[in-house]
Order: structure tokens, then sequence, then C-alpha cells
């Protein structure tokens, strides 16, 4: 069984996808990247605020979904340049107080919309 998990506090998704999906003991969440669901528009000031608002974005739909941060197990972070891991490393760690889930993070060469960041999770329920 396979439970749609989606959330106003998150942005809607821009193409034929589910926030998250909770599939058993899992959770999948979506990529999500820095647009502020307030309004709708990107949050890419600078690297720290987009990274802060991808966060966001992830937390609401643990929210949702009745999780929070300690919850993730694994997660995947999308870079438009492995030149801000640094600084995108130190805001994602801001979120987790201990027993960080595993983690990869890539550079690609295009991200949606042309963002900078997207950030992908899975958790456990439970």
């Amino acid at each position: 069984m396979k439970q749609i998990i989606k959330t106003t506090n998150a942005p809607a998704p821009i193409g034929p996808y589910s926030q998250a999906v909770q599939a058993g003991n899992f959770l999948f969440i979506s990529g999500q990247v820095a647009i502020n669901p307030e309004n709708g528009e990107l949050n890419i000031g600078n690297i720290e605020e987009e990274t802060h608002q991808v966060m966001r974005n992830l937390k609401a739909v643990l929210l949702e979904a009745g999780l929070t941060f300690d919850n993730v197990v694994k997660s995947t972070i999308f870079l438009s340049d492995m030149g801000t891991f640094a600084q995108v490393n130190e805001v994602y760690g801001q979120y987790f107080t201990a027993d960080f889930p595993a983690r990869e993070t890539v550079q690609v060469s295009v991200l949606p919309k042309n963002v900078n960041v997207e950030i992908s999770v899975i958790a456990i329920v439970g």
C-alpha cells in the first residue's frame, strides 16, 4: 500500500509527481527546491538562504507525515556547482541533531528552474 502525502506548507509539485509517498515504513520525499510556498517565488538570493528554504520545504513535508529530520535515513543533494558544497553542508547540518542520515552529494549540469540546490530524502516511519 502507498499513501500520498501533500501539504500546502511546501511547494506544489511542478510536474507529474507527489511531494511524498509513504510505502510501508518508509517515506520518500521528492526533491525540493527553494520555492517559497507562501508566494510561489524562488528564494535564491544566496546559496545559504536557498538551502534553508529547501530544508524548510522538506521539514514541512516531514511534519505533514508526523515526522522530523530525526526520522531521515537517507538524503541526496544535487548541486549545480560543487564549489558551494561547504556552504550547503553547513546549512544542511543545522537541521539534524545526531545520528546523521546516509547521504550522497552530486554536481549536475542543470536543476529545475535553474536553482542551485535540490535535496530529496527518505525517512523511516515509526
